[in-house]
């Protein structure tokens, strides 16, 4: 289950912040949830976070649609060596 927050920004501080966002092709919401637990450390719950499946990086224009049992493959296949 997920909590809303509100969170007041410096204007410049949100500019730069959904610009990083942007680069990185997610949302504001989903930029923020990713420094707040990358600052906190570990998820707490040891769930697998669906976005290991969906967050490959950004295409830059590639047909992924040709290739995705072969990424899937490969994003699975590191996660397992980094534990």
């Amino acid at each position: 289950m997920m909590w809303r927050s509100q969170i007041t920004l410096d204007p410049d501080l949100q500019r730069r912040a959904r610009e990083r966002a942007s680069r990185l092709g997610v949302s504001f919401a989903e930029y923020v949830r990713r420094v707040v637990e990358r600052d906190l450390g570990a998820r707490p719950s040891g769930r697998p976070r669906v976005e290991a499946v969906f967050d490959l990086g950004t295409s830059q224009g590639a047909d992924i649609a040709r290739k995705k049992d072969e990424m899937l493959g490969a994003a699975f296949a590191s996660r397992r060596g980094r534990r």
